[in-house]
């Protein structure tokens, strides 16, 4: 948060989701005016493109179990060395993924480059999902319900051990905010791994304000900062449609801004990245055009 420039990396990666289209959301946010928008705010904006990514027709599945696994690897580990590069310059890393797998590469990033001074990272994982599947107990095989269980150190070794070190994030310092759906098979896997998990009953009782300053605490405490990725169905399917798996009752338009607007009131985001946006079935761009609304707030943008 304290970065004059934001370097803006698409990942635009689909490989690790059943569904297609979510390749096309670097581009759609794009389109959707986010460079000139973050510049507005006095940034000054780097956009270093997409890192690429092969496509599902021209590679080979490969385990069911953990689908397009090599694939994968390869793009995190080169998304990790842009992210790292770009804070290496002083630059505050956005990602515009692609599905939520690419999260592994950022974080390992963020993570390899504050490891250098002998500090560690936390992580707010804003989701519908818990993303804490492993290939042995996931239903689908898709990478994409994997990669935070990845980070904290379980999982694929392809993926847990990128970037040279394990675990990314300690789990007493990362938070999921906004789950309402997880694998009856997941379930056992996040009480056991020691992620503290918000469920949308706990923002129901208690208002995304309290659970919020919690997040922000617990992935703060002992640490240089905290990484945030923003999946977009954390918010409600009928003010984003356009995501990789939509489920009902999220956060509303304006609980979602006052997320973003206490992320960036803590003055400890180290990196942002926004995924899952779908514009094949999204409704006008608007998905996209809302994430970039959300990222105004969380780099500062306020109403007065």
């Amino acid at each position: 948060m304290r970065a004059s420039t934001v370097a803006i990396i698409g990942a635009p990666l689909d490989l690790g989701q059943g569904r297609r289209g979510v390749d096309m959301g670097p581009s759609a946010l794009r389109v959707a005016n986010l460079n000139a928008r973050v510049a507005s705010l006095g940034y000054r904006v780097e956009d270093s493109g997409n890192v690429p990514v092969e496509q599902a027709e021209a590679a080979p599945e490969g385990d069911a179990r953990a689908k397009y696994l090599p694939q994968i690897a390869v793009v995190c580990d080169l998304l990790a060395a842009r992210v790292e590069e770009a804070l290496a310059r002083g630059s505050l890393p956005l990602v515009l993924g692609g599905d939520h797998s690419v999260a592994i590469g950022t974080v390992s990033g963020v993570g390899r480059h504050f490891r250098r001074d002998g500090r560690a990272i936390g992580l707010i994982w804003l989701d519908a999902h818990a993303d804490m599947n492993t290939p042995e107990s996931s239903p689908s095989g898709n990478i994409h319900g994997m990669p935070l269980a990845c980070l904290v150190g379980m999982g694929p070794p392809e993926l847990v051990d990128l970037a040279g070190y394990r675990p990314k994030v300690a789990p007493q310092n990362s938070v999921i905010v906004g789950l309402r759906d997880v694998d009856q098979t997941e379930k056992g896997w996040v009480r056991a791994s020691g992620v503290h998990a918000f469920t949308m009953r706990d923002i129901d009782e208690r208002g995304l304000r309290a659970v919020m300053e919690e997040a922000i605490g617990l992935a703060s405490e002992g640490t240089a900062g905290f990484y945030l990725s923003l999946d977009m169905d954390f918010i409600d399917p009928q003010d984003a449609p356009g995501v990789g798996t939509p489920v009902r009752g999220g956060v509303t338009y304006r609980e979602a801004h006052l997320a973003m607007e206490m992320i960036c009131d803590s003055q400890r985001m180290l990196s942002l990245e926004v995924v899952e946006v779908n514009p094949v079935i999204d409704e006008g761009n608007r998905t996209a055009d809302l994430a970039v609304e959300l990222v105004m707030s969380g780099l500062g943008k306020r109403i007065l």
